[in-house]
């Protein structure tokens, strides 16, 4: 199916859709990428899955609809109406999800925060960047390649390079023990208020305040 059939598709009427959300405001879409099932549940690929569980129990969201091969709920985060998935189609299919999204929501790719985890940031540092390429994480390239276009936001969660000898998959794959999921709770705490900052005062404000070095 071609990404404009795909799209028309969802071109609908969406009385439905817009259940739990306010009429007449549009909403973001906040997407966490990770891999379903509890054997990827607490690894360091997964943060954006862990990321979007913490948005929704803090704004009192449900993700109960299994909706557009996702996880889904909908509701308001600091008053302003928001979208929450979790794509259930595994990492390198995840724009199939985000795109049926997009398509049944009318929403434009100005509106989509993807949250990820990140090689090329450190651990401990989350970064707000908007467009680019995929940097080899398969859950952005599936997006963009489905999307055909970039132009999006992204939160960038770090986890750090893969030690010297390790494969960069088995690294991110891995399960974390008790002690380092730990370790990563501010780090998904400060992306939780980065989220908030972007919906609450802007994506320019919030990178000024989130993207400051030191």
């Amino acid at each position: 199916m071609t990404l404009r059939r795909l799209f028309q598709s969802f071109r609908a009427p969406r009385a439905e859709s817009a259940q739990g959300l306010e009429r007449g405001r549009e909403p973001w879409l906040l997407v966490g990428l990770g891999n379903p099932g509890e054997r990827y549940a607490r690894s360091r690929h997964n943060l954006g899955f862990l990321a979007i569980e913490l948005i929704a129990r803090e704004a009192a969201i449900s993700l109960g609809q299994q909706r557009f091969k996702a996880r889904l709920g909908k509701g308001d985060l600091d008053g302003n109406p928001v979208l929450l998935a979790q794509p259930q189609t595994f990492m390198n299919l995840s724009g199939e999800s985000v795109v049926s999204l997009l398509g049944y929501f009318k929403l434009p790719p100005g509106r989509l925060l993807v949250i990820h985890d990140e090689l090329d940031l450190e651990p401990g540092v989350v970064r707000l960047k908007r467009g680019g390429g995929d940097g080899g994480h398969r859950g952005l390239r599936s997006i963009i390649e489905l999307l055909g276009n970039a132009n999006f936001l992204r939160l960038r969660i770090g986890v750090g390079h893969a030690p010297q000898g390790r494969e960069p998959v088995s690294y991110l794959l891995e399960p974390l023990s008790a002690s380092q999921m730990a370790e990563f709770q501010p780090q998904l705490q400060r992306a939780v208020q980065a989220a908030r900052a972007v919906i609450n005062d802007g994506v320019e404000r919030a990178m000024n305040q989130f993207n400051q070095r030191g």
